[in-house]
């Protein structure tokens, strides 16, 4: 049977989404990954590590895929000719519209599965808003979590490998080599932030900033030790982790009191 939700026909709706059944959205993008990495590369990476978790995890979790959201907020890239962005309230207004057409659905969990840490903060927001607007559990997981949000860089780039950089690099090298072109690949690690301790990328003070702020390539990191080998490794523990969270949220219901 398949798992992937727009496969299904109207008859099997009724057969095989459940109660139990979870919902899986891809989140992607559609904006520049400076000169070595395609416009797709947020697309490419939710994609794939959606439809590997589906593969890995749908029957012993009762997991449905939706069809990836290709065009978000990329509104830090609207300087780049060719980046598609949403605005925020339009595509909270898409999420809101996507959450009511599920809601009839027997599944009452959806999962947000987000490859753009551009969409993470409005994302956030969304969970709450379709919680409440449409009484479904919300959940919202990253392939890894962004370090502009605190999440792990290489110490080479100082925190800084958020766009383009030696991870992301490495996820296109293994998963869509032919997309990337390694001879343009070149550091890009902002200098004046790297002493800083509260004004920084996933520092406690955030501040408002586009792609082109650090540079006219756009990309934000050191991509030029990526490898389709470490590309690799990144995939696989990624697949593995949204497994495991995947698992909380099969067991995860409302209400919920105290008393621990």
């Amino acid at each position: 049977m398949t798992r992937r939700f727009a496969e299904l026909r109207a008859p099997q709706v009724d057969e095989v989404v459940s109660e139990r059944s979870i919902l899986i959205q891809p989140f992607g993008a559609v904006e520049q990954h400076g000169p070595h990495l395609p416009f797709n590369t947020d697309l490419v990476v939710a994609d794939a590590i959606s439809r590997a978790v589906i593969t890995e995890f749908g029957e012993e979790l009762d997991l449905f895929m939706l069809e990836p959201f290709a065009y978000t907020k990329s509104n830090e890239h609207a300087w780049s000719p060719g980046s598609i962005w949403m605005n925020p309230t339009t595509l909270l207004a898409m999420i809101d519209d996507l959450a009511r057409s599920v809601a009839p659905l027997p599944a009452r969990k959806i999962v947000f599965i987000n490859g753009h840490g551009g969409n993470s903060s409005l994302l956030s927001v969304a969970l709450r808003e379709v919680r409440l607007h449409h009484g479904l559990m919300t959940f919202l997981m990253h392939p890894s979590v962004p370090p502009d949000q605190g999440g792990p860089s290489t110490e080479e780039e100082h925190g800084m490998g958020i766009h383009g950089g030696l991870g992301e690099t490495s996820m296109m090298l293994h998963l869509r080599p032919e997309l990337v072109d390694m001879q343009a690949a070149v550091r890009n690690v902002p200098a004046a932030l790297v002493d800083n301790e509260k004004v920084k990328f996933g520092g406690s003070v955030p501040f408002g900033w586009l792609s082109n702020d650090f540079g006219p390539d756009g990309h934000i990191g050191d991509p030029t030790g990526a490898t389709a080998e470490r590309g690799a490794r990144q995939f696989a523990a990624a697949v593995a982790n949204l497994g495991a969270s995947l698992r909380e949220v099969a067991a995860f219901e409302y209400p919920m009191e105290g008393g621990a």
